[in-house]
């Protein structure tokens, strides 16, 4: 059943020292000082900014000279503001009291020092693993100084050998995994001069469109006859998908059969039983009735029974008794992604990088990996990446687990998202963004969650990110990305045996999800479902990526030709998750090639700790 290709190769972004008493005139360093005036701007404005001869007067000069209401700079706004103050930073003489030694935006907000080195390191993937996971595997190997997410030293910079040019990933030369020359780091020698980093993208080329999101479509009230509805809706739904698999016949058709023959049933997973024989009786309901199908231990399709979840929607095909009461399971057959299932892909060469669980306001939140992240998009490798794409939990939330106020760095939950849309100033202003919420975010609890209020939208509106319900289909220029913050992943661990469900490797409970054409099919457990006339958490469509986040681990791998990634978290250990042993994998951004998802490794993976 289990169907997946491993990826063959990845390379680790090379992290850099940065040099005492050198101005940090980097993009990220120019973003955080517009940021601070209310500002965002285009990729290529950031650069010009960064270049100018005195970046901190061009600042000055192109905040003052935009339009009133206008808060996101183009390359066309800031080249003005460069030419005029160009002049004076070549007399050595800048604006009143401007030093055109200082950094733009230099001051006690400014990001701490790096303490990594750079090593170019890449490492090849562990080819013997049968499925690719994260950091527990080769396939991301760490060319950091210090321990890595698993707790593993990282070389040390001042022994780790050149990087080797015959090592690569899967991607031409020009593929932002390749090992980066020093000339391609910002900040260093030599400068980046004007229509670096591939210049401006073309907003024109994109194309977003949206399905399955509940956000402003919401009618449940609670009723008894709204969890009916739903429940009927999934069963239609995904019965479609088994019918013409089996030779589907009503519940109250056979029970008033006579007993005997052939037969094959559609049904919601109601009750898992096991005999004293250790047999398995399973009953399936359906919109008539209810049949019980017995499944014999010895049967080769008995293994799957420890993959069901209650409420989920499955066939089986076998015999009826002579008496008609029980059905006689010879085959089980899930929802399930066709064998023959290829993915869409991108008509251009770009590229989504995917991220979740940002936990902003947390005392543990990693700001500096976060920077580093915002300052790599800035540069020449990031050129293709024009989607960036979040999986929920932007802030940290109040009162999400006990006595959560004392690991808090920001406690109220509008100043959280004030200061995260501080943070997503620092991506360039030209990125298409993506969000959905998690179950720290300020949207209900119960899934379907809708997206944001108007208030929280108009906190992160400087980006103008796009902001969709949880979960949602986004078409990213023909590429279906499936986005579900993943709380029913907790669910589907619990329930199920550990070598087909864990934290370590998150893209296991991932493709049973994929298996089962559902994001949360177990009602009543851990994960709250809300009752819609319809069901927004079933995938109609086999979607080409399936992201989520919310266990903080990363993994990934490819099952029936579906990229899953789950990708871990912006986030240190907190108290609370050292109590109850969640060891989170942190500051990981894949970044995905939309047009290669018919290849067999078409993510690159980039460490920022």
């Amino acid at each position: 059943m289990w169907d997946h290709t491993p990826p063959t190769a990845h390379s680790a972004f090379a992290l850099r020292r940065r040099v005492p008493g050198v101005p940090l005139e980097e993009p990220v360093a120019v973003a955080r000082a517009l940021a601070s005036r209310g500002f965002n701007a285009d990729r290529e404005a950031v650069t010009l900014l960064a270049n100018a001869p005195d970046p901190a007067a061009a600042i000055d000069h192109a905040v003052e000279a935009a339009p009133p209401g206008n808060t996101r700079l183009t390359a066309a706004d800031v080249r003005p503001a460069i030419d005029a103050t160009a002049g004076a930073a070549a007399r050595g003489s800048g604006p009143a009291g401007t030093d055109p030694s200082t950094t733009p935006g230099d001051t006690d907000s400014a990001a701490p020092a790096d303490t990594a080195d750079a090593t170019g390191a890449t490492s090849p993937a562990d080819e013997a693993s049968e499925h690719t996971a994260g950091p527990g595997g080769a396939a991301t190997a760490v060319s950091t100084t210090g321990s890595d997410a698993t707790g593993r030293e990282g070389p040390d910079p001042s022994t780790a050998p050149p990087p080797d040019p015959s090592v690569s990933d899967a991607t031409s030369t020009d593929s932002p995994g390749k090992a980066e020359s020093d000339a391609e780091i910002p900040g260093s020698a030599p400068v980046e001069t004007e229509g670096s980093g591939g210049g401006e993208r073309d907003p024109s080329l994109r194309s977003v469109d949206v399905t399955g999101d509940i956000t402003g479509r919401s009618t449940g009230t609670g009723r008894y006859q709204d969890f009916v509805s739903v429940f009927r809706d999934r069963y239609e739904r995904l019965s479609r998908h088994l019918k013409g698999r089996v030779n589907h016949r009503a519940t109250d058709t056979l029970s008033s059969a006579g007993g005997g023959g052939e037969a094959g049933l559609v049904g919601m997973v109601a009750e898992i039983d096991s005999t004293k024989s250790g047999h398995w009786m399973i009953d399936l309901e359906d919109t008539r009735g209810t049949f019980p199908c017995l499944v014999m231990k010895d049967k080769e399709i008995a293994e799957h029974v420890d993959e069901l979840l209650l409420d989920e929607v499955i066939a089986v095909e076998g015999s009826v008794s002579d008496d008609g009461s029980i059905l006689f399971v010879d085959d089980l057959h899930f929802p399930d992604v066709p064998r023959t299932y290829r993915p869409n892909t991108a008509d251009r060469p770009v590229q989504a990088a995917l991220v979740s669980d940002v936990h902003v306001g947390s005392q543990e939140f990693l700001a500096d990996a976060w920077s580093r992240f915002a300052d790599w998009l800035h540069t020449e490798a990031a050129h293709e990446v024009e989607y960036l794409c979040i999986a929920g939990d932007m802030v940290e939330g109040v009162g999400v687990y006990p006595d959560q106020d004392e690991e808090l760095d920001v406690v109220d939950i509008y100043d959280q998202y004030e200061a995260f849309a501080e943070y997503l100033k620092e991506v360039p202003g030209d990125m298409e963004i993506i969000m959905i919420p998690g179950n720290h975010d300020a949207v209900r609890l119960a899934e379907p969650q809708p997206g944001f209020d108007d208030e929280l939208r108009e906190i992160m509106s400087a980006h103008d990110p796009r902001i969709v319900g949880n979960p949602a289909t986004v078409t990213i220029e023909g590429v279906d990305v499936l986005m579900y913050h993943g709380v029913s992943l907790d669910e589907v661990i619990a329930e199920l045996p550990e070598e087909k469900a864990s934290y370590e490797e998150p893209h296991k409970p991932m493709y049973q999800l994929l298996k089962k054409r559902h994001v949360a099919p177990q009602f009543g457990g851990h994960t709250r479902i809300a009752p819609e006339e319809q069901d927004y958490l079933v995938m109609d469509e086999v979607p080409d990526v399936f992201h989520t986040g919310h266990v903080h681990k990363f993994g990934y791998g490819k099952y029936r030709n579906v990229l899953a990634v789950n990708t871990g978290c912006w986030q240190a250990q907190t108290a609370f998750q050292e109590s109850v042993n969640i060891d989170p994998d942190t500051a990981y951004a894949p970044v995905v090639d939309l047009h290669r998802l018919d290849e067999p490794d078409p993510m690159t993976i980039y460490d920022f700790n």
